[in-house]
């Protein structure tokens, strides 16, 4: 049985490879927290909050993510798609998220806000509703993605394939389609 943690504030801290396996966090704080030499094995945060924090590179393997908020974040090379999938809810402010796998999850309405998000995978994931909110998207790759609904207005240098990715009412702005149009070798002025 993972040792239980709650409404607990940390602060400063460098965690080690595998200093944090077997716990649970509810209603926890982590501020300035590094957690990139972490292998997270049978780990659970729930109602969460990161501030400041490095992941990156961290082996999240094995983690639960419920209802986690990342602000300031830097998260590279992560790969999110082996994470507990069992009720997976994060969202990003000015984060830095740059390498990460997204692939083949559910993630739906959640939200990118202010964040870098280059070279992501977010192939086959489910992305309904999500919102990239003044997010940069160079080279990020949808193929097979689900992204009907999702708000990319604010977002910029994006190539996504509408034929490889669903994007039924997703939105753009005008300045966006020649991310859209990339594969058709038509200029957008």
């Amino acid at each position: 049985m993972p040792e239980y943690f709650l409404d607990i504030e940390y602060n400063n801290h460098t965690y080690g490879i595998d200093e944090i396996n077997f716990k649970e966090f509810e209603c926890c704080t982590f501020n300035n927290c590094t957690f990139s030499a972490s292998n997270f094995m049978d780990v659970t945060f729930i109602d969460c909050v990161f501030n400041d924090c490095i992941f990156s590179e961290g082996k999240i393997n094995h983690v639960a993510l419920r209802t986690v908020t990342f602000n300031r974040c830097e998260i590279k090379e992560v790969n999110f798609a082996m994470c507990n999938k069992l009720i997976f809810e994060v969202r990003f402010n000015d984060c830095i998220l740059d390498f990460s796998k997204f692939y083949a999850l559910k993630i739906k309405g959640t939200p990118f806000i202010n964040c870098s998000l280059i070279a992501v995978d977010f192939m086959a994931a489910d992305l309904t509703e999500t919102l990239f909110d003044n997010c940069d998207l160079y080279r990020s790759e949808f193929a097979k993605a689900i992204a009907n609904k999702a708000n990319f207005k604010t977002s910029y240098n994006y190539t996504i394939d509408p034929k490889a990715t669903k994007l039924k009412k997703a939105i753009f702005s005008v300045e966006g389609l020649k991310g859209l149009l990339y594969k058709h070798g038509i200029i957008v002025k």
